[in-house]
C-alpha cells in the first residue's frame, strides 16, 4: 500500500496514536493547523532542524523503516544534547516518493515514537508531501535549558582539558561496510553497522555535564572529530592539542582496522556521525567532573587533549612527535 491509496490525512490518522508522549503544558497536538502547547517556565528554549535526504545522507535499501526513523530523530537530539538542554518537541516533515509504502512510513514512525518516548518528547506534528525521486525528512526539535546552563561552542578557555563522552570511528567503519555491501560477519562488525544505523543521542550526559561547574564548551561530533573540536577552536579562538593515544578507539574498530589495513586514529579523526559530545572542562574541576559522570553512567569520560593559546591544531603522536593536523571530517558540499 502506497501513500495513494490512503491520502495525506488518512497517513495522520494511522500514525498520530502515540505521538504524545509527555501531555503536561500540551493544548493541542497533532490534529489542527498548528500545535499548541506552553513553554517550560524559567528555561530558555532552544530550536534545532535537520534534513535528511536519500543518496546524500542514508540509503533506504540497507535499512529499515524503524531504525532510519530512529537516527533520523537522533541526530536531532543530538544538537540538543550538545547545548545541554532535554528535549521536549518535535516536528517531522517528509517528502515521499512513489515507491515508499506506508508500511515503510509506518515503520519509520515508530522508530521515532521508540526514541521519542525514551526522552518524553512530544512528536506535535510536521508535513507530509510528494517527493518525484527520493524520501526526504525533515525533523524540527525544541528543547529547553536553563540560561546559565547552556553549553556553546565559543567559550573554551586555554588549559581546559577536552573530554569524549563515547569512542570515535565507529560510525565511520559501519558506514564502510553497508557501502561496501559487506555482509555484518561478525559481532564486532555488527556493532560498528549498528553505531552508524543506530546512533545513540547523549542527552542525560549533556544535560549532566551542563550543571557542572567548570565544563566550558561543548560540541557534538557530527560530522567527525577534527571537524567538530576545530569549530570550537575557530569560534573560542583557541588552538587545540589531541593525543593520539587518548583518543577514546572502540575493540571493534581496532579489529576492524586490523583487517583493512587502516590506522584506527586516523579513522577517528577523520570520522563522522558518532554523534558522542566533545566538551572542555576547566583542569581543577576534571577529575572531579570525570569521577561523578563514570559513577552517574557508568562509563568513561575519556580525556583526549588540551585547550591551548597557541592557535594551532596539534596531534601527538604515541613516540612525543608533535603533528599539525587539518580538518578531514564530512562538509556536505565537499565529500563525495
Amino acid at each position: 500500500m502506497n501513500l495513494r491509496d490512503i491520502g495525506e490525512f488518512g497517513f495522520i490518522k494511522r500514525i498520530s496514536q502515540g505521538c504524545l508522549i509527555r501531555p503536561q503544558n500540551i493544548i493541542k497536538a497533532i490534529g489542527d493547523d498548528a500545535a499548541a502547547f506552553i513553554p517550560t517556565p524559567h528555561e530558555v528554549m532552544l530550536v534545532t532542524t535537520d534534513l535528511l535526504v536519500e543518496r546524500i545522507h542514508f540509503f533506504r535499501n540497507t535499512t529499515s523503516g524503524f531504525n532510519l526513523g530512529y537516527k533520523a530523530l537522533s541526530v536531532n537530539l543530538s544538537d540538543i544534547a550538545a547545548m545541554g538542554g532535554m528535549a521536549r518537541e518535535a516536528f517531522i516533515s517528509i517528502g515521499v516518493p512513489e515507491n515508499c509504502s506506508v508500511d515503510f512510513l509506518e515503520d519509520l514512525y515508530n522508530g521515532m515514537k521508540r526514541l521519542a518516548a525514551e526522552f518524553g518528547l512530544n512528536l506535535l506534528g510536521g508535513d507530509t508531501t510528494r517527493s518525484k525521486t527520493d524520501l526526504i525528512i525533515n525533523i524540527s526539535v525544541l528543547g529547553s535549558a536553563f540560561e546559565k546552563e547552556i553549553l556553546y561552542r565559543n567559550t573554551a578557555q586555554p588549559g581546559d582539558i577536552i573530554c569524549s563522552t563515547g569512542f570515535l570511528g565507529d560510525s565511520r567503519a559501519g558506514l564502510h561496510l553497508i557501502t561496501n555491501d559487506m555482509e555484518s560477519d561478525s559481532n564486532e562488525f555488527k556493532a560498528l553497522r549498528d553505531a552508524h544505523i543506530i546512533p545513540k543521542p547523549y542527552l542525560w550526559e549533556g544535560r549532566f555535564l551542563a550543571r557542572q561547574g567548570g565544563v566550558h564548551a561543548m560540541i557534538d561530533v557530527s560530522d567527525g572529530l577534527s571537524s567538530d573540536i576545530a569549530h570550537i577552536a575557530e569560534q573560542s579562538n583557541v588552538g587545540i592539542r589531541l593525543y593520539s593515544e587518548k583518543i577514546p578507539v572502540s575493540d571493534h574498530l581496532e579489529k576492524f582496522c586490523a583487517r583493512f589495513d587502516f590506522d584506527p586514529v586516523e579513522y577517528a579523526l577523520a570520522g563522522g556521525e558518532d554523534y558522542t559530545l566533545l566538551c572542555t572542562i576547566s583542569p581543577d574541576k576534571v577529575d572531579h567532573i570525570a569521577a561523578n559522570y563514570l559513577k552517574r553512567f557508568r562509563n568513561p569520560l575519556y580525556q583526549i587533549g588540551e585547550i591551548t593559546d597557541s592557535g594551532k591544531m596539534e596531534l601527538v603522536l604515541w613516540n612525543g612527535q608533535i603533528r599539525s593536523f587539518t580538518t578531514s571530517g564530512w562538509d556536505h558540499f565537499k565529500t563525495e
